[in-house]
């Protein structure tokens, strides 16, 4: 039983530590607020970034220090207010790199006027005085004091983070922590809100989501349909109505979609997804083809109506085929959390499986009726014969 106070005690020891090294990644066990330098602080929820600030509401000066841990010696990190909304676009920010050749970082304003921007030394609108800042052991922090618009306590940050290629400071990742490097702060109470909150990345969910059910579900569900359901006499014209209501609703929504995407991105001029935006257009025409080549269908007897069937299947599976890369094009895009896409998956495999079954159901369907129409017709045959040869038929009595 004496092993166990030892036990605990090692446990202790051991917990003590721990715990001031767990906790040296938070804004307040971290000198600039626990020793009373900043009234307040705010652990940011992405990029390894912290902000400790002091505001006085009654002057507008907003005292602050923006820490960025793991920063390598080819990496800027910069912190911003944005005037009109917690957007890149429009943000006044001040931008921090390395020391190169010496021993002191540089730091600088640099009004963001677009998404492809270099980051080039400019003067914001708001004054900021007293700009500083230090880099060691991987840790950079802005200084700086700003001096804002008498009564503003709420404010739109962004923070972020880019490679430094040579003496030129590149554009930043695409990945989800940095595209949700934003949100507003209230100055007086702390409180916060970040990421997914802001109306311009609930516009690409949305985008997301329409193309995603009209492209990518609702147009390979009717050419299902259209495929698996016309062999079934009982079916006929209920499978041509269910199609063509499919396909037109998918068409009609899609076109949302499409209509949201190119808004998307005249907003975001210099981030280019050429390859998503180039199918999309491709889809909207192909679409539309489609819709057209509804209109012009003609009768079952048409001499036409071969070369119709020919263009209608082969258009139609293309604009599938592109669809479904499409929507991966666009989660790759969005980077959502991992379920929506293996949801997306899911129902995609979910689609081909009932369409394998159905091709295979259908088959045997067609075969078995063709086989059964062969026999129909040999034994018309047959007795047609029989009936002219004599066989079968009533015998003649000689006179």
């Amino acid at each position: 039983m004496d092993k166990i106070p030892k036990l605990l005690l090692l446990l202790c020891v051991f917990t003590t530590l721990l715990f001031p090294y767990s906790s040296a990644q938070t804004c307040r066990s971290n000198a600039l607020t626990s020793n009373g330098q900043f009234k307040s602080c705010s652990d940011l929820p992405v990029l390894n970034s912290f902000l400790h600030w002091t505001y006085d509401s009654s002057t507008g000066t907003l005292e602050m220090a923006y820490r960025h841990t793991g920063v390598s010696a080819s990496t800027w990190v910069a912190w911003a207010i944005n005037p009109s909304s917690p957007s890149m676009v429009g943000s006044q920010a001040l931008v921090a790199t390395p020391p190169s050749g010496g021993n002191t970082a540089r730091a600088y304003t640099s009004p963001i006027n677009g998404y492809q921007t270099t980051l080039a030394e400019g003067n914001l609108t708001y004054n900021v005085t007293g700009l500083s800042a230090t880099y060691q052991n991987e840790e950079m922090t802005i200084y700086g004091t700003w001096t804002l618009p008498s009564g503003m306590t709420t404010i739109n940050q962004v923070w972020q983070a880019g490679p430094i290629s040579g003496s030129t400071l590149s554009i930043h990742s695409t990945a989800s922590d940095n595209l949700n490097s934003k949100g507003t702060l209230d100055l007086l109470s702390g409180a916060s809100q970040s990421g997914g909150g802001n109306p311009r990345q609930r516009r690409k969910n949305v985008h997301g989501v329409i193309n995603a059910v009209s492209w990518g579900i609702l147009l390979p569900i009717g050419a299902s349909i259209a495929r698996h359901l016309k062999v079934f006499k009982s079916a006929d014209p209920a499978w041509f109505y269910l199609h063509v209501t499919c396909q037109t609703s998918a068409y009609i929504v899609g076109v949302v979609g499409w209509g949201t995407g190119l808004k998307l991105g005249s907003d975001s001029a210099g981030i280019k997804y050429n390859t998503h935006r180039n199918i999309g257009i491709a889809l909207f025409c192909l679409g539309t083809l489609q819709v057209f080549a509804l209109l012009l269908r003609p009768k079952k007897d048409h001499k036409y109506r071969l070369y119709w069937n020919i263009y209608h299947h082969l258009t139609g599976y293309t604009v599938i085929i592109l669809s479904i890369v499409n929507v991966y094009k666009g989660l790759d895009i969005l980077k959502p959390d991992g379920v929506w896409k293996r949801a997306y998956t899911g129902v995609s495999i979910a689609i081909a499986a009932v369409s394998i079954s159905m091709e295979a159901y259908t088959w045997y369907v067609v075969l078995k009726t063709k086989s059964s129409e062969r026999k129909a017709v040999h034994g018309m045959n047959g007795a047609a014969i029989n009936g002219v040869n004599g066989h079968g038929s009533r015998p003649h009595h000689e006179v």
